[in-house]
């Protein structure tokens, strides 16, 4: 039997990609706020600290969009990038209050 032959079903279609939109962003941005906070917290000026993340984070986007269509299951795409998203956000507001 030829996989070309069974018809697209779109739910699990829209659900991948909005996982690699909507998970990739939450998990950027996670990553941008830690890398941000952290660099800061080692030295480096504020503005340099968030040009560098920023631009880090949007190599990390292209790498994670990309990921998310490779790997078999959705619901795994959802809770790492999610979840992932989440904590790195969590450790860069421990971070940023730890400088405060």
């Amino acid at each position: 039997m030829d996989s070309l032959s069974h018809p697209l079903r779109p739910l699990p279609l829209i659900s991948r990609i909005a996982a690699a939109v909507l998970g990739g962003y939450a998990f950027c941005w996670g990553f941008v706020a830690l890398g941000l906070s952290g660099l800061y917290a080692a030295g480096m000026a504020f503005h340099d600290a968030e040009h560098l993340s920023s631009i880090l984070g949007v190599l990390l986007f292209l790498v994670v969009f990309c990921w998310a269509f490779s790997v078999r299951r959705v619901g795994r795409v959802w809770l790492l990038l999610l979840g992932g998203g989440a904590l790195m956000a969590g450790l860069a507001t421990l971070t940023q209050r730890a400088l405060v």
